[in-house]
């Protein structure tokens, strides 16, 4: 386990304010059932650089406390805290944005269910059509967006030099050169 650096902590603070900013100022349409929020992109970064994580869980937190839904806070930030404790370890780029869609599908869809209908007999329902739109505005920003950011943050030398060498492996790339090795 590394040394969480100056960098890590300079880098985690500057994704927590791009994610609060980008949830609170761009969500299509903001907290409703079917969104496609920007900052979910984001969500998909602890593969790259594990800094990363503390800084979305952050990030989440403050755009949760303006959530119509008071157990965002909570539920919201946890659904994100798993989501990328779990992205950190997916094996290619190409499943790193599994976890965010599934997380956050499952544990805000039932919380969205459950603010809806609390445990009533309407709950499944809820459940099954609130995972569903909240997955698939997740699957919109993770694995369009998100995969873009995948793609192209290790080609710049600026970013790169950030990312382990381990993860660098796993990609492909070189550290000294500008494409896949």
């Amino acid at each position: 386990m590394r040394k969480f650096t100056t960098r890590d902590l300079s880098l985690a603070a500057i994704i927590a304010a791009v994610y609060a900013v980008l949830t609170l100022i761009l969500p299509i349409p903001p907290f409703t059932g079917i969104q496609v929020r920007l900052s979910e992109a984001l969500t998909v970064l602890p593969f790259l650089f594990p800094a990363a994580a503390p800084g979305l869980v952050i990030g989440c937190f403050i755009a949760n406390l303006f959530s119509p839904y008071p157990l965002d806070i909570v539920v919201g930030t946890a659904a994100t805290l798993i989501a990328c404790i779990l992205t950190q370890y997916m094996p290619n780029r190409y499943l790193a944005p599994l976890p965010p869609v599934l997380c956050n599908a499952f544990i805000v869809g039932a919380e969205i269910a459950w603010f809806e209908t609390g445990f009533t007999s309407a709950f499944w329902p809820a459940y099954a059509f609130n995972a569903f739109t909240v997955g698939f505005g997740e699957l919109l920003a993770c694995y369009i967006l998100g995969s873009v950011l995948l793609a192209a943050l290790p080609r710049v030398s600026f970013f790169r030099a950030m990312i382990p060498q381990e993860r660098l492996n796993r990609l492909g790339f070189d550290r000294t050169a500008h494409t896949l090795s």
